[in-house]
């Protein structure tokens, strides 16, 4: 009983710190008494029993996220949430430890991004209990889209009725004040009219007119939150991706954009479900140039992962390219994840391929030449506003597998190798690889769904039959079935390597700009493994003893089982092969 009672004390008085530390300044004059005692009832931790430990690693080598719409496949008259589990249960041969299903609630546009109710499953793909049961097998990763919600949300229409619960919800500013520093990634109006029962309200809108955003001045939109996160919890989610989280906070005047109060919301969300579930797990879904990126990893202790933005642009450019020096410089300034982070990598998402974590890190004559490149492969950009009202490319949207069919010189017969090869260097990187569906299926650009819905995003969005679907996996000769069965392959030896952990050292290697390579080394240093990639479309050799092989056991390659010796010969790659050589058994 007395350890108990030290704990809800401790517990407690780091929750009085946050609530203390965001509403510092308290601009609506709203009654911060006893709030954190209601969020720490909201959470039902009054009767904690221990502190979570402190910078634990709550993931291996073995964790690789999917990352899929509820609906991305489909049977006639099945639940598109029991098809998603019948393909991850039959088909995914245990490579993948999770599922990070995208907006799975009920919603009004941005394919789920504009929710209407958080506190529902959309009917059209299933119910809590399909959730659950996917949540019983794998570890679920939920959007908490925290930022805004739908304008035909339940507590919008109470907001503009000046009614419970709604009321006081939603971020309204005066036109006539200078909002012109607001950082945006969309070219819509910041502020949008409508009509309340009190008068016109111009209500902030950082991403469209139908995605209102919260104002977390009010604890109300705090406590609602916090709320919903225990309902995930209680619902088996252990990941919880905090969406457009850099935008929360609102101060006019500023770039709204990544304000302290917005980072201590993320530091009170960890604190509380860490005493919740001391394996949940936050992801900030940031998109936004590397060093504001990296910032939400706090001290350990605000996001557990923290999405590695700069990796999509900056590999696709070196892949079209055929030149990895960017990549390389990246790579030698990004500093190692302290115990209890790590980063989320992907290289394709149902978004696009962002361009603001490149900012800093391509010049501007190489982002338009590989937006030109994109382009020509089908591609198309989306755009945010600058001040004044020009605008700036955002992101390029395209199929990962088209935008690799090719380099600068236009498309090739080298398509497939890129695209495995691109795969092959993120499943090898120090972080938790996330897998979109459509990269692990090889999906095109669907033009059709672009032309039906009229967003450029929907060309990375494709809704597979699912019996069409397996009849492709079962033909070898089709792409797709390649593309599937090549990343399952090199997603179970990835499973197997202690140096591939999340937090495993990784150090760059040096072998010229058509050569890429980095060194891992697993946490006990017992294993070492050379990843070594040739991101040309020529063939290219380096000699064996610049790789700097240690004499001691036999070296051989992960992937393709060849053995070398340690400083004899050349190591000659085809082009876009990768080896993974370690001395290990």
């Amino acid at each position: 009983m007395t350890a108990n009672l030290a704990a809800k004390n401790i517990l407690l008085e780091r929750v009085r710190h946050h609530v203390r530390a965001i509403y510092h300044q308290n601009p609506l004059g709203a009654d911060l008494e006893g709030l954190p005692e209601a969020l720490v009832a909201l959470m039902r931790l009054q009767h904690t029993a221990a502190e979570p430990r402190q910078h634990a690693n709550h993931w291996s080598q073995s964790d690789a996220v999917m990352i899929a719409y509820g609906d991305s496949l489909q049977v006639p008259g099945e639940k598109p949430l029991v098809t998603l589990k019948h393909f991850l249960d039959e088909y995914t041969d245990g490579v993948l430890s999770g599922v990070h299903i995208l907006p799975f609630y009920p919603w009004s546009s941005d394919d789920g991004f504009s929710v209407l109710d958080y506190s529902s499953v959309n009917e059209a793909l299933g119910d809590w209990h399909d959730i659950g049961a996917i949540a019983g097998s794998y570890d679920l990763m939920a959007d908490l889209v925290i930022n805004h919600c739908s304008s035909r949300s339940l507590w919008f229409d109470n907001f503009l009725k000046n009614r419970d619960p709604g009321k006081g919800y939603f971020y309204t500013a005066d036109p006539s004040q200078d909002l012109s520093d607001v950082v945006r990634p969309r070219t819509t109006p910041l502020l949008t009219e409508f009509s309340a029962v009190d008068g016109a309200r111009h209500v902030w809108c950082t991403f469209s007119p139908d995605q209102v955003d919260l104002d977390f001045r009010n604890p109300q939109v705090l406590m609602q939150i916090v709320s919903i996160v225990r309902q995930y919890l209680d619902a088996g989610i252990r990941i919880f991706r905090l969406d457009a989280v850099a935008f929360l906070w609102k101060i006019p005047g500023t770039s709204c954009l990544n304000l302290e109060e917005t980072h201590e919301i993320v530091r009170l969300l960890r604190t509380l479900v860490e005493y919740a579930r001391e394996d949940a797990m936050l992801i900030t879904e940031t998109n936004i140039p590397i060093q504001e990126n990296l910032s939400y990893f706090g001290n350990a202790n605000e996001a557990h992962c923290v999405y590695n933005f700069s990796l999509p642009p900056l590999l696709v450019n070196t892949l079209v390219t055929g030149d990895c020096t960017y990549l390389k410089q990246w790579m030698m300034s990004m500093p190692p994840a302290q115990a209890g982070t790590t980063f989320f990598n992907f290289i394709a998402s149902h978004d696009g391929i962002g361009l603001r974590p490149a900012e800093g890190l391509l010049s501007d004559e190489e982002l338009e030449s590989l937006i030109a490149t994109m382009e020509k492969f089908g591609g198309h950009v989306s755009y945010r506003a600058l001040e004044g009202g020009a605008k700036k490319p955002y992101e390029i949207n395209i199929s990962l597998f088209d935008a690799l069919q090719g380099t600068l010189k236009g498309t090739d017969d080298l398509g497939l190798e890129r695209f495995i090869c691109a795969h092959a260097v993120m499943l090898a990187l120090d972080g938790i690889p996330g897998i979109y569906i459509h990269s692990l299926l090889g999906s095109r650009n669907d033009v059709a769904r672009v032309a039906n819905t009229g967003h450029y995003r929907a060309i990375n969005r494709h809704q597979w039959d699912f019996n069409e679907l397996v009849a492709l996996l079962e033909d070898k000769s089709s792409h797709h079935a390649q593309v599937f069965f090549r990343l399952k392959s090199l997603l179970a030896i990835r499973a197997q390597q202690p140096a591939f952990h999340p937090n495993a050292p990784r150090f760059t290697l040096h072998f010229g700009s058509t050569v890429f390579g980095f060194w891992r080394q697993s946490l006990d240093q017992h294993q070492n493994i050379f990843c070594i990639s040739n991101i040309s479309d020529c063939t290219q050799a380096i000699a064996l003893s610049d790789v700097n092989l240690i004499e001691t056991g036999q070296w051989h390659d992960l992937i393709s089982h060849q053995q070398y010796a340690a400083r004899a010969g050349n190591l000659v790659l085809r082009p876009y092969q990768t080896v993974w050589l370690t001395n290990s058994p």
